[in-house]
């Protein structure tokens, strides 16, 4: 999962159980989608955009009340570009939580290859709550507020606390009814409007890190309509409790870190090669606890340790070990800051806000807090503060969830899903894809790829190849297959 540098809230929660996951009435009648070309924003070359077409569909605010008000999904599309061997839609399921599915259509199609452009229209959507769908907006001047998800006291907690049930009020009363329906669950329901818009019986869908549990719960609801599935970087929706959840989160970082290390250790074009790397990243915890390392993005202000071990939990995505090489021996040389950041005014957008929505993790109290932090030190000496860190400390003191986590219950599909990890992911590790794997049983079938990062269709020929047979052909790949790494460059 990808966790931006925003504030987490939640809405009111329905508790939502997981026997609430059958499909739902919806209009008899499909809404109908009037396309027309997508237009370049903000700094989009108009070239690349060329060839999308977008439009807006009105789906229910809460599809527990199809009837009532409803809100426009902003979609878009790429038709295949050899229409005689069109297969069908491929709809991409965005990650995040937060990202934009437009933006991918329109300014981002180098993520899938030309046979995949060549057979199928590529469609997706910005999700509820995102981008150009009624995004989740709150006050900025809050947001930039957000406490140290590296809670030191009691006071802390209870200070975060009353923090979170702010922002959320905040956000309902800035974003409007869509907020307490952001969840997943509508989500799913979304997607399938979109197929019935579409006029296609069924789809092909591929969802990437957090729109694996997208996928997921649409193969769960509605399994006829999909005519293939792959997951990429799986989320494990299983995790029961807080504790599950972050010691499997730490755990993938940890690993991740200690391949960064592995390498530089053995390549002398490593910019700390020679170091040792795990003192000279505790010195640079250490001293931003003191407030004296610089953000990488504003030199003239200081960075938390949380925010400091959050740009090396993204640079290990890629992976882009040399430059995060560069930027540890940067940041070890580099003075205190002595400027303090800006506080912005007007509104931004939260774009995680769905995440409390869909999990439930509660931590009792500030001592069974402290004793998180502690286990993580102790098993996770480098990544003690996985990126996903921030997702307990914002879901503090709000409502449950109204998706709570389940295991998934999938029936009855054609063809099996097809799931793909990395074995060194550092934020779906490769034991929450064997665990989703447990959970389909036959309907399930797991493609390991030997490498680092997070996603693995761009992990070498050997990924793309039998991703996109598949996906074309229906051709699921034997248990057990899996695909050699590619070194990073």
């Amino acid at each position: 999962m990808k966790f931006r540098q925003r504030a987490l809230a939640c809405g009111a929660a329905l508790g939502v159980a997981a026997a609430g996951l059958t499909a739902l009435p919806a209009s008899a009648t499909p809404a109908t989608i009037q396309w027309a070309d997508c237009t370049p924003e903000g700094q989009d070359d108009p070239e690349v955009v060329k060839g999308s077409q977008c439009a807006t569909l009105q789906v229910p605010v809460d599809w527990r009340n199809p009837d009532g008000p409803t809100f426009g999904l902003a979609i878009a599309r790429r038709t295949a570009k050899e229409p005689g061997d069109r297969v069908g839609v491929l709809l991409w399921g965005p990650g995040g939580p937060g990202d934009s599915g437009v933006d991918r259509v329109k300014t981002g199609m180098d993520r899938f290859s030309q046979t995949l452009q060549n057979r199928f229209d590529v469609v997706s959507f910005d999700p509820r709550g995102i981008a150009r769908s009624n995004p989740v907006k709150c006050s900025a001047a809050l947001l930039a507020g957000q406490p140290s998800p590296v809670l030191k006291s009691q006071a802390d907690f209870d200070a975060t606390i009353r923090y979170n049930r702010t922002l959320d009020a905040d956000c309902r009363q800035h974003t409007g009814p869509v907020y307490d329906h952001i969840d997943t669950w509508q989500t799913v329901r979304d997607v399938d409007a979109v197929r019935a818009a579409l006029g296609e019986r069924t789809i092909s869908f591929h969802g990437s890190s957090y729109g694996t549990l997208l996928g997921g719960q649409y193969a769960e609801t509605y399994p006829h309509r999909v005519r293939a599935m792959v997951l990429e970087s799986v989320v494990d929706h299983s995790a029961a409790s807080a504790r599950s959840f972050i010691d499997a989160q730490a755990s993938a970082a940890q690993d991740s870190f200690d391949e960064f290390v592995t390498w530089c250790n053995a390549a002398t074009t490593c910019a700390l090669h020679g170091r040792d790397i795990s003192a000279l990243w505790a010195g640079l915890l250490e001293r931003a606890d003191d407030g004296k390392v610089p953000d990488p993005r504003n030199p003239d202000v200081p960075i938390t340790p949380y925010w400091l071990s959050f740009n090396v939990f993204r640079a290990l995505y890629g992976p882009q070990w040399p430059a995060l090489a560069d930027l540890l021996k940067k940041l070890d040389a580099s003075v205190p800051p002595t400027g303090q950041p800006p506080v912005p005014t007007g509104l931004a957008s939260n774009t995680l806000a769905v995440f409390c929505q869909d999990w439930d993790l509660p931590v009792r109290n500030y001592r069974e807090y402290a004793g998180m932090l502690d286990r993580l030190a102790r098993n996770n000496p480098d990544m003690r503060y996985p990126g996903q860190l921030v997702a307990i400390s914002m879901c503090l003191g709000l409502p449950s969830a109204d998706n709570p986590q389940h295991r998934l219950k999938v029936r009855d599909l054609d063809t099996p899903v097809l799931l793909a990890n990395a074995i060194h992911d550092p934020a779906t590790g490769y034991n929450w894809a064997r665990s989703v794997a447990r959970q389909l049983g036959r309907h399930g079938v797991l493609l390991t790829y030997e490498g680092w990062g997070h996603g693995s269709y761009d992990g070498g020929p050997c990924m793309e190849t039998t991703i996109d047979a598949y996906l074309v052909a229906l051709d699921v790949p034997r248990r057990g297959t899996s695909c050699p790494a590619v070194p990073p460059v």
